[in-house]
């Protein structure tokens, strides 16, 4: 199954740049998916693995070009919004996923483990 998700990037507004949009898009089987965002020929990619009802996050890539523009958070965000809505947890076994857990306690509800 695939599906695609928006995400908007507002610019700073001493950045008279217009406003910049990437695409996310989910592919999943039963026993593994990914995140992944192409913006101009490079992809990023955030995989995970099924265990029951956890998501393993085992792996976070950004090319080097797109480094520092927020899109392995947006992965993140993504993986986060769709276990609130689709009712798994996660459990981060990567170390990008890991740190961005302890930087978002929010996220606790979400986090394989937590809430036991």
């Amino acid at each position: 199954m695939a599906a695609t998700l928006v995400w908007r990037k507002k610019e700073s507004p001493m950045d008279q740049a217009p406003e910049s949009t990437f695409e996310i898009t989910r592919d999943e089987t039963p026993a593994r998916g990914a995140y992944r965002a192409s913006i101009d020929g490079a992809t990023a990619e955030l995989t995970w693995r099924a265990l029951g009802p956890v998501r393993i996050a085992d792996h976070t890539f950004v090319p080097p070009q797109l480094r520092g523009k927020g899109i392995a958070m947006k992965l993140v965000e993504a993986l986060v919004a769709d276990a609130r809505e689709q009712g798994f947890t996660i459990e981060p076994r990567c170390s990008y996923v890991e740190a961005a857990f302890r930087r978002h306690p929010e996220w606790a509800d979400v986090r394989a483990g937590e809430m036991d």
